[in-house]
């Protein structure tokens, strides 16, 4: 297979981010397997044909290296998915400065440094498609994830309104994406089974990393500026958002529901 234009994946070494670059290799993309972990960037890189690179897309000017890199191997940028993050749950006043900055960095920075970097890029280059891994809870409140939902606002505020801005400048041939997946069965996940502060990540439907990659590969096809998955979760979320005092109230019923999910996954782990 003649390989495409190039792709850049961040935070692949593993779940998600791994499956979405496999499924870009499948595509024929020349694909930048990025993570900050060196050790699973180089493992996925091997295991699906990729290369590998070490990045921490809270920075700026690293983001623009890793861009140049597979512009330089492939000749032009197509697709670039900000799948890059970070949940640690609890009150904000209960965390550290230090903590709330690390979201704030990884998954807003980091998302707007990936797709300033890709723009620039695509621009001028035949176009392409930014894909921005975000959360339902970048749509509505999530108790126990403040700083996390707020940094996840921030990427779908700043996703869409760049988006804005490219159609407002005339620039047809670059999209930009949001996939807002429920919980997904990953090490983010994995070790907050006992943790209360996380309920709400376990109240709907728990997604495997295959769901996500799936959903990309979708938008790829077709592009949709905010996708939901599951669709009647995200159609909650938006009218908890749009009725805030509703979905207020509906919240110690979705902690319980999650609370009730993680004691049955703790108990199906104990007696496998």
């Amino acid at each position: 297979m003649t390989a495409k234009a190039g792709a850049v994946v961040t935070g692949a070494g593993r779940g998600v981010g791994k499956l979405v670059a496999r499924m870009l290799v499948e595509r024929g993309y020349t694909v930048l397997v990025t993570d900050v972990d060196e050790a699973t960037a180089t493992a996925t890189a091997a295991e699906i044909g990729a290369t590998a690179r070490v990045l921490d897309v809270r920075d700026d000017a690293a983001v623009a290296a890793a861009r140049d890199d597979i512009v330089d191997r492939a000749g032009r940028l197509e697709v670039w998915v900000n799948n890059a993050g970070v949940l640690m749950t609890g009150p904000a006043w209960e965390q550290s400065a230090a903590t709330r900055r690390l979201m704030i960095e990884v998954n807003a920075l980091g998302t707007i440094n990936g797709t300033v970097a890709a723009i620039q890029a695509m621009r001028g280059n035949g176009g392409g498609h930014v894909v921005n891994i975000v959360s339902l809870a970048g749509i509505t409140a999530v108790a126990g994830e403040a700083v996390y939902a707020a940094s996840k606002h921030a990427a779908i505020g700043f996703s869409l309104s760049t988006l804005a801005d490219l159609r407002h400048a005339g620039v047809q041939d670059i999209d930009i994406s949001c996939v807002c997946p429920d919980g997904i069965w990953t090490p983010m996940l994995y070790d907050k089974l006992d943790d209360p502060a996380a309920a709400l990540s376990f109240s709907g439907t728990l997604l495997q990393p295959a769901d996500i990659a799936a959903a990309v590969a979708a938008v790829l096809d077709k592009p949709k500026p905010v996708t939901t998955i599951p669709r009647w979760r995200g159609a909650l979320a938006r009218l908890a958002d749009t009725f805030p005092r509703f979905g207020l109230r509906a919240i110690p019923f979705m902690v319980a529901q999650g609370r009730r999910t993680q004691r049955k996954l703790v108990a199906r782990d104990r007696q496998d």
